[in-house]
C-alpha cells in the first residue's frame, strides 16, 4: 500500500496540524514576550498579552485535533482495504 501513496499528498488532518503549529508558536513567543519584564525588572505587559500567551494551548489542540483526524482517517482506509 505505501508504494500508491504520493509522498507530497496531503492527508486529512496535515494542514490543521501545520496550523495549530504555527499557532503554538506564536503564543510562546508571545509568552516569552510577557515573561521577561519579570526577569529584567521592567513595568508589566498589558494584560492582553496575556490573553496571547494562551495560543499556545489553542495551537497544541489544532495540532492534537489534526493528528487525531489523521489517525480516524488512517483507520477508515484501513477497514475500506480489508
Amino acid at each position: 500500500m505505501r508504494d500508491k501513496t504520493q509522498t507530497n499528498s496531503a492527508a486529512p488532518g496535515d494542514r490543521l496540524v501545520r496550523a495549530g503549529a504555527v499557532v503554538f508558536f506564536i503564543g510562546a513567543v508571545a509568552t516569552l514576550v510577557t515573561v521577561a519584564p519579570l526577569f529584567l525588572g521592567t513595568t508589566p505587559f498589558p494584560t492582553f498579552m496575556f490573553g496571547l500567551s494562551m495560543l499556545m494551548a489553542v495551537g497544541f489542540m489544532m495540532a492534537g485535533a489534526g493528528v487525531l483526524r489523521s489517525v480516524s482517517a488512517g483507520r477508515r482506509q484501513a477497514r475500506a482495504g480489508r
